[in-house]
C-alpha cells in the first residue's frame, strides 16, 4: 500500500531494540506495524537476523496480513537459523488444519520454501493432506509444494508415494491442479532422463487435453509441453490431438502459441494425409506473423523459432516474406534475424521485392546489418541462377554509386564467390574492380580482389604491374590470409601469363620461403617452387586444376540438430539454435529417442555456433590412418622438419623442357625454417601396441630382497593385440641365474593364464632382459566373483620358480582395458539409446587435471580395442564417445571422455563409462584414467 512507504525510512540507532519492544506488546497494531518495518528493513538489505526468535512468537495469529509478513521473514533467514527455525513447525503443522483454505495454502508453501532439512521432513503428513484436500487452491499449492521438496529430498519423496499420488491427480476436476501437477511430473523426469517416471498413456492422454482448454495462459504451456513427449499410435490420433491443439494457435501469449506450433510440428510428422498436412500449415501461419507485432525481445525470440520452422517446413511461409521485410524503427538484432529468414524464402517469384529490399539496406548507417545485406544480394545470386544478372547488377551499382568503402569492400567479397559461381559469365566488371584498388584496405576484400586477379590475369593488362604496386611492395605487412592469397594468385599469374611475370614470381617466392615466420606460407612457398621447377604442365594440373562449385545453401542448420531443436522450441535451445546440454551447466548426456517418421538425432552434428563437429569417426581403417597421418605431422612440426625431403631441392636435377625453355627459376637451395614450438596439442606418438615409446614397466612383482638379487618388474599389457605380462628380469646378484622358470597363475577374476616363461639366455650379474609372456583367458581359470569390490577382479596370485631364486608368491594387477574384445562395434543410434537407458547409476566418473594429447589419447583408447562412436567439440571441449565389450563377462562398456585445455597449456580430461554390472564401469574408469594420465 501507499501508506506502507513509511515503513522504509532510514534506520535509526536503538531501532533493533525498539523492535523487540514492539513485538512483545500487548497492541496488536504495533506489533504488526514492528513486522511491517521489520520486513522493510530487510528489504534494503539490513540484518534483522537477531529478531528471529520474537518474530516466530507472533505466528499464531489470525490477521492474515501479518502471518503472511511473518513466513515471508521466516523464508528469508530460515537458512542462518535452522535451530531456530524448528521452533516453528508445531505452528506450520497446525496452519496446514486451520479451516481457511488461505492459511493452509499459505503455511504449505511457506514450508516448502523453508529449504531446512529438519523442516522438510515434518512436512511429509501436511503435503500428504494437502494433495487430498478438498479445496483446489490447497491442492494447486500441495502440488508444487512437491517440487521444492524433489528438490532438496528426492528419495523422500519417491519412498513417501508423492509421485503416484501426482500421477492421480492429472485426473482432478480442478485445471490448475492438473497443469500443477503435469509440471511437477516433467520437471522430476527432466532430472532423471534414464528413468520413465512421466510417461503420457492413452488415460492421460484424454485427461491433458480435456484440462488443456480451461487451463491459465502458463497452465497451457506446461500440457501442451508435456504432449510434445507424447508418440500418438497412428495418423488418426495425430490428427484428433491436432484439433484440440489448434485453437491454441489463436491465444494472446506468445509462449501457447509457440508451443502449439511445436506440438503441431511434431504431429505432422505422424500424419499420412498431404492434404492434412498442408491445411495445417497453413493454419500456423498466421499466428506466427502475428508474433511480429509484439514487442522487440518477443519478435526476436519468435523470429528464432521461426528461422527453425522454416527450415523444417519450407512452404509454411513461403508467401509471407514480405512480413519479414525490416523496419525502420527495428532493433539491429531484429533485423539481421529477419535478414537471415528472408535469405531462407527468397526464390525466383519474389527475387525483385527482395532485391529491392536490399539495395535499400545496403544505405542505412548501421554498418553490420548493411554488410549482411551487401553479403545477402551475393547468396540471391548464388541461390538462383536467373537471378543472377540482377544481382550482379545491383553490386556494380553499389560499387559505382557508394560512397561508404565498407560497402564497396563487401561487394568485391561478395562478386568473388559469384565469380566462382558463373566462371568467364561476368568478366566486364573487373574493370571497375581494379579502379576500387587503392581503397581496399580490410584483409577480407584484399584477399577477394587478389583471387580475382589470379584467377582471370591472361585477361587484364599488365597484372604484374598491378600486382607489384599494389600488393607486393607491402607483402610483409600483410595478414597472413593476404599472404598466401597474393601467393597463390602471382603462381596463377605466372603459369596463365609467362611473358615478363618470372621475376615478380621469383620475388614472392623468395619473399614466402626465406623471409617469413609464418610456416604455412613457407610451406606453401616450398611447394610451389618445387612444383614449377619440376614441370610446368604438372604445375598447372596443380594449381589451376577446375574448383568445384559453390552453393547457397538452403538450410542453415543441419537435418538431424533440427530435428533435435524442433522439440526445444519456446525454450532458450531454440534461441540459441543449439542443444540445451552444450551451454546448461553440468548437463547430462540426453539423447532422444528416435520418433516415427523422424530422422535418429545423431551425437555428432554441428555444435555451438554452427561450427562443424571434428572428426565425427567411425573407426574405419581409412579414419585411422589420417589420425595417425596427423599425429605424424604434428610430430614432424614438433621437432621443426616442416618439409621432410626438402633437402633434396637443392640437388641437380635432369633439365625439364619448361626449364630448357627459360622459363623456370634455378631450383632454390633449402631454406633452414625458423625454430617453431611445438604446438600444445601436438600428438606424441603411440606404439602399434598403444604404449608411449618410453614406457617401461613399472609395477615390481618380484623383489630383490626377497630373491636372491633376483628382481622383475612387469606390467599386462596388449600387445599387437594380444595379451601378455610385459617384464624387465634383472639380475642384482653376484652369481648366474639359470634361464628357465616355472611360471603359473592361481584362479583369478579374469581367468588369465601364461604360457611358459624362459630367458634368452642366463642372466649373468648386473644384465637385465625383456621378456614377454604371452597370456590367454580360460573361463574354467576363473575365481568366483561375489558383485563385492570389483577392483578384485584384477588381482592375479602368480608363482615363479627357478633352481637359483626357489619359489615365491606374489600378485600382478590386469586393467580391464587389456581384456577387451577386438573389432567391437555398434551404430551411433543404438550407442546413445544404450547410454542413455543405463542412466546415471550406472556411471562412474574420473576427473583427470593432466592428460596426453588428444589424438595420443585415442590412440592409446583405440589400441584397448575401444571403438570411437562420434566426436563432436563444443566450443574449447572436445567430447569423444567409445564402446567397447569384454571377453570375460560379456558385457558392453560406453565411455564419455570431455577433454578441455587448461590454463596451464596442457589438457584437461573427464572420463565417463556406463556399464551394467555397474563394476565394470569402476574398472574401465580406473583403467583409462590410469592409461590417459601424465605422471
Amino acid at each position: 500500500m501507499a501508506s506502507d512507504s513509511k515503513f522504509f525510512s532510514t534506520s535509526r540507532k536503538g531501532e533493533i531494540r525498539e523492535f523487540q519492544l514492539d513485538l512483545n506488546s500487548a497492541n496488536p497494531q504495533k506489533k504488526k506495524d514492528a513486522i511491517k518495518k521489520i520486513i522493510a528493513a530487510m528489504t534494503v538489505g539490513t540484518d534483522v537476523s537477531q529478531l528471529f526468535s520474537d518474530v516466530i512468537r507472533n505466528m499464531q495469529t489470525d490477521d492474515l496480513e501479518m502471518k503472511k509478513l511473518v513466513y515471508l521473514y521466516l523464508i528469508n533467514y530460515s537458512k542462518s537459523e535452522p535451530d531456530l527455525a524448528l521452533l516453528a513447525v508445531n505452528t506450520f503443522v497446525k496452519d496446514t488444519a486451520n479451516l481457511n483454505p488461505l492459511v493452509r495454502a499459505l503455511a504449505l508453501r511457506t514450508m516448502g520454501c523453508i529449504r531446512v532439512d529438519s523442516i522438510t521432513e515434518h512436512l511429509c503428513e501436511p503435503l500428504r493432506r494437502g494433495l487430498k484436500d478438498p479445496d483446489p487452491y490447497v491442492r494447486k499449492t500441495a502440488v508444487l509444494g512437491v517440487a521444492k521438496m524433489y528438490d532438496i529430498s528426492p528419495d523422500l519423496v519417491v519412498d513417501e508415494g508423492f509421485i503416484d499420488m501426482l500421477k492421480t491427480l492429472l485426473g482432478d476436476a480442478n485445471p490448475m491442479v492438473v497443469s500443477n501437477s503435469v509440471a511437477t511430473l516433467m520437471e522430476i523426469q527432466a532430472v532423471n532422463p534414464g528413468q520413465e517416471i512421466f510417461v503420457i498413456r492413452q488415460e492421460e492422454l484424454n485427461k491433458l487435453l480435456a484440462a488443456l482448454n480451461a487451463c491459465s495462459e502458463w497452465g497451457q504451456v506446461f500440457i501442451l509441453d508435456a504432449l510434445a513427449t507424447y508418440h500418438p499410435a497412428d495418423a488418426d490420433e495425430a490428427e484428433r490431438i491436432a484439433e484440440r491443439v489448434v485453437p491454441r494457435l489463436n491465444h494472446a501469449n506468445s509462449a501457447v502459441v509457440l508451443s502449439s506450433v511445436k506440438l503441431l510440428l511434431l504431429l505432422l510428422n505422424y500424419m499420412t494425409n498431404p492434404d492434412s498436412v498442408t491445411m495445417y500449415c497453413r493454419k500456423m501461419a498466421p499466428p506466427l506473423v502475428t508474433q511480429l507485432s509484439a514487442q522487440p525481445e518477443i519478435r526476436y525470440v519468435a523470429l528464432r523459432n521461426i528461422n527453425l520452422v522454416i527450415q523444417k517446413r519450407p512452404g509454411l511461409l513461403q508467401s509471407e516474406i514480405k512480413v519479414f521485410f525490416c523496419k525502420y524503427n527495428d532493433p539491429l538484432y531484429v533485423k539481421m534475424e529477419k535478414l537471415e529468414i528472408m535469405m531462407l524464402l527468397v526464390e525466383d517469384p519474389n527475387i525483385a521485392q527482395v532485391l529491392a529490399e536490399l539495395k535499400e539496406y545496403a544505405t542505412e548507417v548501421d554498418v553490420e546489418f548493411v554488410r549482411k545485406a551487401v553479403r545477402a544480394i551475393g547468396r540471391c545470386a548464388i541461390k538462383l541462377d536467373n537471378a543472377a544478372d540482377q544481382c550482379v547488377d545491383a553490386l556494380v551499382n553499389l560499387i559505382d554509386n557508394s560512397q561508404v568503402n565498407y560497402v564497396v569492400q563487401e561487394s568485391i567479397v561478395v562478386i568473388r564467390d559469384i565469380f566462382r559461381k558463373y566462371p568467364h559469365k561476368y568478366e566486364g566488371i573487373i574493370v571497375k574492380l581494379c579502379d576500387k584498388l587503392e581503397s581496399l584496405d580490410e584483409p577480407e576484400a584484399k584477399a577477394a580482389m587478389i583471387w580475382i586477379l589470379g584467377e582471370y590475369s591472361d585477361r587484364i593488362e599488365n597484372p604484374d604491374q598491378i600486382f607489384e604496386t599494389y600488393f607486393v611492395e607491402n607483402f610483409h605487412d600483410e595478414t597472413p590470409a593476404v599472404q598466401l592469397q597474393i601467393l597463390t594468385a602471382v603462381v596463377k599469374m605466372f603459369l596463365k601469363v609467362q611473358h615478363d611475370t618470372q621475376p615478380l614470381v621469383h620475388k614472392v617466392l623468395k619473399m614466402a620461403t626465406q623471409k617469413s615466420d609464418n610456416p604455412d606460407l613457407r610451406d606453401r612457398g616450398f611447394v610451389y617452387w618445387r612444383l614449377l621447377s619440376a614441370s610446368l604442365d604438372t604445375a598447372r594440373e596443380v594449381v589451376l586444376a577446375p574448383r568445384p562449385p559453390i552453393t547457397a545453401p538452403t538450410t542453415t542448420i543441419a537435418p538431424e540438430l533440427l530435428d533435435e531443436l524442433i522439440p526445444q522450441m519456446a525454450t532458450l535451445a531454440s534461441v540459441f539454435h543449439r542443444p540445451p546440454e552444450t551451454f546448461i551447466t553440468n548437463a547430462k548426456l540426453a539423447v532422444p529417442k528416435a520418433q516415427p517418421g523422424m530422422a535418429a538425432p545423431q551425437m555428432e552434428l554441428t555444435s555451438g555456433a554452427d561450427e562443424p563437429i571434428e572428426g565425427a569417426t567411425s573407426g574405419s581403417g581409412d579414419d585411422a590412418a589420417r589420425r595417425e597421418a596427423v599425429a605424424a605431422a604434428a610430430q614432424a612440426v614438433a621437432e621443426g622438419d616442416l618439409l621432410p625431403g626438402l633437402a633434396s631441392l637443392a640437388a641437380p636435377a635432369p633439365a625439364t623442357a619448361a626449364q630448357a625453355a627459360g622459363l623456370v627459376m634455378p631450383t632454390p637451395a633449402p631454406v633452414a625454417p625458423a625454430p617453431v614450438a611445438a604446438p600444445a596439442a601436438a600428438a606424441v606418438p603411440v606404439t602399434a601396441e598403444g604404449a608411449l615409446p618410453e614406457r617401461r614397466p613399472t609395477t615390481v612383482l618380484l623383489a630383490q630382497r626377497t630373491a636372491k638379487g633376483f628382481q622383475l618388474t612387469g606390467d599386462f599389457v596388449l600387445r599387437g593385440g594380444v595379451l601378455g605380462l610385459d617384464m624387465l628380469a634383472e639380475n642384482l646378484s653376484t652369481e648366474v641365474i639359470p634361464p628357465e622358470f616355472e611360471f603359473q597363475f592361481n584362479k583369478n577374476g579374469f581367468g588369465v593364464v601364461p604360457s611358459t616363461m624362459t630367458l634368452p639366455t642366463a642372466l649373468t650379474p648386473g644384465k637385465s632382459v625383456s621378456v614377454f609372456v604371452r597370456c590367454d583367458l580360460q573361463p574354467g581359470h576363473q575365481a568366483p566373483w561375489d558383485g563385492a569390490d570389483p577392483r578384485t577382479l584384477c588381482t592375479v596370485p602368480m608363482a615363479l620358480s627357478n633352481a637359483f631364486t626357489g619359489v615365491h608368491f606374489f600378485n600382478g594387477t590386469v586393467s580391464l582395458l587389456c581384456v577387451t574384445t577386438p573389432g567391437a562395434s555398434i551404430e551411433r543410434p543404438a550407442f546413445a539409446e544404450r547410454f542413455q537407458a543405463l542412466g546415471e547409476q550406472a556411471e562412474q566418473t574420473r576427473i583427470l587435471e593432466r592428460v596426453y594429447p588428444l589424438e595420443t589419447c585415442l590412440g592409446l583408447l583405440k589400441a584397448r580395442n575401444l571403438f570411437e562412436v562420434a566426436r563432436k567439440r563444443v566450443e574449447d571441449l572436445v567430447i569423444v564417445y567409445l564402446y567397447g565389450t569384454t571377453r570375460v563377462f560379456e558385457s558392453e562398456f560406453f565411455v564419455e571422455a570431455a577433454f578441455r585445455p587448461t590454463p596451464a597449456g596442457t589438457l584437461a580430461c573427464k572420463v565417463s563409462v556406463r556399464s551394467k554390472p555397474e563394476g565394470i564401469a569402476t574398472l574401465a574408469a580406473d583403467s583409462a584414467a590410469i592409461l590417459l594420465s601424465m605422471q
